[in-house]
């Protein structure tokens, strides 16, 4: 199961140029620059000066990513094999423990880190009297990494330059202590030797283990300079000779240092290169790459000479790729410069994240207990990678919630290939069963999630609902179509197999892992009935009355019984966590997930929109969770305090008299945060303290000096009372330097619910009722990507006057309104100038005043307010 710290399971990884073309094939317009969005100013760069050697740095690309420490060192780093997760690595396969570099007799460290969209910056320091800045990013969809170095002098020098490089080839799984054989033996011996001026790092054989097979690992280093000399040897790690070797992992393993340079795990060899460097007056810049395959070292040397051909145009592609990215979903939060900030970092986020692997081998070991023959191969996955370094392969409730991110985004082409990827995998793995995949490395290795497995039963069940959000969103019936029989297999899967005593709420795990639950799952259940009703609105699209009614009746008869189930009440004002068996007794825990039933959207066959929760218990649940027994300074807590038979006892405020089986978890994942705050918006919570203090929680722990670790990156885990700050921890110990999921706490509550924007493309609809939060005054998109096309969205909001001004490049029919404020009434409505019809909806967001504006491509609608 997932790193006990977490519920389950980004730096952040650079799209690479062609790829970004591709998905983002529509060309934003060019009056882009004039928008309100354009005009704000947000940083492309964000810099770090103190504490850099605890720091961790991250850059990554589609099949290649590094991670070290801001100071340029390399930390041993990672739990799933200790210390072995950071380095460089070209998935399924890690090359290096680290890279180093030396002026004179000096190893140059940092004083100064850089996080830039789609590369990292050092500066390290005048020597000789040269200074040096190393820049290091990844050219497009290569297996390789570049690093360039600036070297800037007045005069006219020679600088002596060296390179140390010290392997370490492994292949992403198996992991320190998965059985029957972990990296102890599964790992071989490297070998390392000079040809064609570069070093050649080589591990070549067949692991002592059953089901083994063998294989040609080759890591490249080297540079666009000729060596003037060079060494071999097993060490060579620059700066960290000699190394501090941690224990492997284990019960019976002795204590860790407080810092390691390698473990013992590690049976990898190094090298070094010297350079007699020319500087002419002025400077000149000094090209490094690190290549490495696993299909030898041909393929690698191809790779590295591939990434050196024209480095500084390779730098500039990504450059423009990651510009590209800005240019959709144009965010302008006056009121709230922070949250404007974050969402334009968070994009970024998203686009890093993407990974590739070919020829993954799918091998089901059942959460790390067997280590079978592969069932079958999958020639080509691309996904969202779910968090760095622990966590960068295919996971489905990681993209299903990342999802609503990626389409707010305009990121379409990223997520509907997580989602052919899951499917994929999940077709070798289980068959036509219809159960999705939990957790996959890049190699093909399915972690959790087979048929034999306890769950993870909420996977199975957003999947339609994912599927049918990018549908929306798109219009893009070839994937739909596509994924369709996938998505009613999943349903049919729940009822089938997954609803044993056939009371309507399915068994398994959940996103909660945590002992004393009942059979049946809080959050299950919600995403359960949202995939029914999403697969009916797919359904109905293809003219699938058969599965249509089936779902609508099935979501019925769930939403009906649902809250006579489920609702805990006495005095909590929440839900039970779960249903134990037999009896359907009620447990309550205070997990995170009692917000689900307030963040779950429901399309309802008439269109409506609306919670799994009644209104006033939704309501009721979410303000609760306002309380200090339920989150802190950063966010939602995992586990909410209060009276308890653990022995622990009550770690924190008491704010109802149940009583719990359970301790408090006192640590703030971007997830949980990003739920509440879904929920927030969803409610129509718009008020001071409300929503905003969700999202300035992620923002704040993405954007603000006084917190992050690695700055601009969205983390897995905020600094909490229980589990501390990243930075204060062993490097082997962290969660995740960037966590995707949690800019869906950033992204969907502004362009859902705050710009109001519901896109049904498949079916030519869009409306845009916008609820501006209190304290603010105007909001604005601009190039918010639907389908082909991309809408621009201005609204403010008056003493006297609510406005929505909508521009579009496609026909759809468009309804344009507002979120009347309480207490509020319409006085008159206008459509571009003149006195309109219109309607007021009540809805849990509160009353909607919308107005009809046919296939216009431009409307302005102004609600005059008593």
């Amino acid at each position: 199961m997932p790193h006990p710290v977490r519920p389950r399971t980004v730096l952040a990884a650079l799209t690479a140029a062609a790829a970004t073309a591709a998905a983002l094939a529509v060309v934003p317009p060019t009056q882009a620059s004039d928008s309100p969005s354009a005009r704000a100013a947000v940083p492309r760069e964000l810099s770090e000066t103190t504490q850099l050697a605890e720091r961790r740095s991250l850059v990554v690309g589609r099949r290649f990513f590094e991670m070290g420490a801001e100071d340029g060192r390399y930390p041993a780093t990672g739990f799933h094999t200790r210390g072995e997760m950071g380095g460089f690595w070209t998935p399924p396969i890690k090359l290096l423990d680290g890279l180093w570099f030396k002026a004179g007799s000096t190893w140059l460290t940092s004083s100064r880190y850089t996080s830039g969209w789609g590369y990292q910056r050092m500066d390290l320091g005048t020597h000789d009297g040269v200074a040096i800045t190393r820049t290091d990013f990844v050219p497009g969809s290569m297996r390789a990494g570049l690093v360039r170095l600036r070297l800037d002098s007045p005069t006219a020098t020679t600088l002596d330059l060296s390179v140390d490089a010290h392997s370490e080839l492994m292949k992403v799984y198996p992991w320190g202590e998965t059985k029957p054989t972990d990296q102890r033996t599964y790992n071989l011996a490297d070998t390392g030797k000079v040809r064609r001026g570069a070093l050649l790092f080589q591990e070549q054989g067949t692991p002592p283990a059953t089901n083994a097979e063998r294989h040609d690992y080759a890591a490249v280093v080297g540079s666009t300079l000729t060596p003037a000399s060079t060494d071999l040897g097993p060490d060579h790690r620059g700066p960290q000779d000699p190394a501090v070797i941690c224990p492997a992992s284990g019960p019976d393993a002795p204590t860790q240092p407080a810092y390691c340079d390698d473990t013992e795990y590690g049976k990898g060899t190094g090298g070094a290169l010297h350079y007699r460097v020319r500087v002419p007056a002025g400077g000149r810049t000094v090209w490094f790459a690190v290549a490495g395959s696993d299909n030898g070292a041909v393929a690698a040397r191809r790779s590295f000479d591939a990434a050196l051909d024209r480095p500084g145009r390779r730098l500039d592609a990504v450059l423009a790729a990651r510009r590209q990215v800005n240019a959709w979903s144009r965010v302008a939060v006056p009121g709230d410069r922070l949250l404007e900030r974050s969402i334009a970092w968070s994009k970024q986020n998203l686009a890093e994240s993407v990974q590739q692997a070919r020829d993954l081998k799918v091998r089901v070991t059942h959460a790390g207990t067997v280590y079978p023959a592969p069932k079958g191969t999958v020639a080509r996955a691309d996904w969202i990678g779910a968090g760095w370094p622990d966590y960068p392969w295919l996971f489905a409730t990681d993209g299903e919630y990342t999802g609503f991110a990626s389409v707010a985004a305009g990121q379409f082409a990223a997520i509907e290939r997580h989602l052919k990827a899951l499917r994929d995998v999940s077709r070798v793995a289980n068959g036509r069963s219809g159960k999705i995949v939990h957790e996959v490395t890049p190699d093909g290795q399915v972690y959790f999630g087979a048929k034999g497995d306890e769950g993870n039963t909420d996977e199975t069940a957003k999947f339609p609902s994912a599927v049918a959000l990018v549908w929306r969103w798109t219009g893009d019936d070839g994937f739909r179509d596509a994924m369709y029989p996938a998505s009613v297999r999943a349903m049919r899967y729940i009822f089938r197999v997954l609803d044993r005593d056939g009371d309507l709420w399915p068994e398994g795990l959940g996103n909660v892992e945590r002992p004393g639950m009942g059979e049946e799952k809080l959050d299950n259940t919600v995403y359960t009935i949202r995939g029914l009703r999403d697969l009916a609105d797919l359904a109905a699209s293809k003219g699938d009355t058969s599965t249509r009614r089936w779902a609508n009746r099935r979501a019925a008869a769930m939403q009906r019984r649902f809250d006579k189930a489920w609702w805990y009440g006495r005095g909590t004002a929440q839900y039970a966590d779960s249903l134990d068996d037999p009896g359907n007794e009620k447990v309550f825990q205070r997990h995170w997930i009692g917000v689900t039933p307030a963040e779950a959207e429901l399309r309802m066959p008439n269109g409506r929109l609306r919670p799994v929760a009644p209104t006033d218990h939704a309501r009721a649940l979410v303000a609760k969770r306002q309380e200090s027994c339920y989150s802190g300074k950063y966010g939602l807590f995992h586990t909410g305090t209060g009276a308890t038979t653990d022995p622990g006892g009550n770690k924190g405020a008491t704010c109802d008299s149940a009583v719990s089986t359970r301790p408090a978890e006192r640590s703030v994942f971007t997830l949980n945060t990003s739920i509440i705050a879904v929920a927030e918006a969803a409610l129509g919570r718009m008020r001071r303290g409300q929503v905003q203090r969700w999202t300035t929680d992620n923002a704040q722990v993405q954007l603000d000096r006084s917190v992050w670790e690695l700055p601009g990156a969205m983390p897995e885990i905020a600094p909490s009372p229980d589990f501390g700050a990243n930075i204060d921890k062993l490097f082997t110990e962290r969660s995740s330097a960037l966590q995707a999921w949690g800019t869906y706490g950033v992204l969907w509550p502004v362009v859902h619910y705050q710009l109001g924007v519901s896109p049904d493309v498949g079916r030519h609809r869009l409306r845009v009722v916008p609820d501006i939060p209190d304290g603010q005054h105007a909001l604005s998109v601009s190039h918010l990507r639907l389908g082909r096309g991309w809408v621009d969205i201005e609204t403010t909001r008056g003493t006297d006057r609510l406005r929505t001004e909508v521009s579009h490049a496609r026909g759809l029919r468009l309804v344009v309104g507002a979120v009347l404020p309480p207490e509020r009434a319409v006085k008159r409505v206008r459509l571009d100038g003149e006195r309109s019809a219109y309607v007021v909806v009540r809805t849990p967001r509160g009353r909607e005043v919308r107005v009809s504006a046919g296939r216009a491509r431009h409307a302005e609608v102004v609600v005059v307010l008593r």
